[in-house]
């Protein structure tokens, strides 16, 4: 064999073993000459794999997270009308073997929490915790009270409105106003001791951040544990309210009538992914 001969059988050699085509198999060996063969899913496989991803939606849907939006302004300004919601469903739950797992949380005083609402249970409400089973709870104009002392709500807002003195002298001695449930009056009076009430077992106190334009426990009851369904932890969209003058239709021309400025004026952007606290 020439010495020719000898270096092109080494090159073929070598181009053999690290796995590059040849001519003998009748495929050139630029590599620059190959195409990769695309391969389509079958229909089979694609809807294997949509059904995988509904499952999985599901799943989160029902056992993890849960989207809300907000119909009053009884949280405001924590939450506004319009803001929509995602609920984490996993946060709160009892001690088990899989605390190790699932990073359970007790339900904490003040805590924004949904629950299902104790006179109608097909309803969800949402509010902040306010006392927790054993609290001693009381208003004195408006100023919470736990066990005798007053606490810092630096979410809270009061607005200038007339004095309520069962709204703001929770808990009151007498029935003064109509939206109180007679049930609940009737329980809230073996609770009360010393002029605060009691939060009994398995039970918690809630109100709402707005907190003269708040309908909760005050004027309900307490929220039973079981009650609870999660955690809110962010705003993932919010629609804005239209005023007075811009729910007003006429035929003035306008900015106002641009189509590029109403889509950006119909949400609060500045809401998106908000983490609620």
């Amino acid at each position: 064999m020439s010495e020719q001969q000898s270096s092109d059988f080494q090159a073929s050699a070598s181009l053999t073993e690290t796995g590059t085509p040849t001519a003998e198999s009748g495929v050139t060996s630029h590599p620059l000459a190959t195409h990769p063969e695309i391969v389509f899913p079958s229909l089979l496989e694609t809807v294997s794999s949509l059904m995988g991803i509904i499952v999985i939606a599901l799943f989160v849907l029902t056992f993890i997270v849960q989207p809300f939006r907000i119909p009053s302004e009884s949280m405001e300004k924590t939450l506004l009308v319009g803001d929509f919601l995602l609920v984490n469903k996993a946060i709160y739950g009892p001690p088990s073997h899989w605390g190790r797992v699932v990073p359970y949380q007790p339900v904490s005083r003040g805590d924004i929490v949904v629950f299902h609402f104790p006179l109608d249970p097909s309803d969800h409400v949402v509010k902040r915790v306010a006392g927790l089973p054993g609290d001693r709870i009381h208003l004195d104009h408006g100023q919470l009270f736990v066990n005798g002392a007053p606490v810092s709500e630096p979410y809270a807002v009061f607005e200038d409105v007339s004095h309520d003195s069962f709204r703001d002298q929770f808990p009151a001695p007498l029935y003064t106003d109509p939206g109180v449930d007679t049930h609940w009056w009737l329980q809230m009076r073996k609770e009360v001791r010393n002029g605060e009430l009691i939060v009994p077992d398995g039970s918690y106190f809630v109100l709402g951040d707005n907190r003269d334009h708040s309908r909760d426990s005050r004027y309900w009851g307490f929220v039973p544990m079981q009650n609870i369904v999660g955690r809110p932890f962010v705003i993932y969209f919010s629609l804005r309210r239209p005023s007075a003058t811009e729910a007003l239709q006429d035929d003035r021309l306008g900015h106002g009538k641009d189509p590029a400025n109403n889509v950006v004026s119909f949400a609060r952007w500045d809401r998106m992914f908000r983490v609620v606290r």
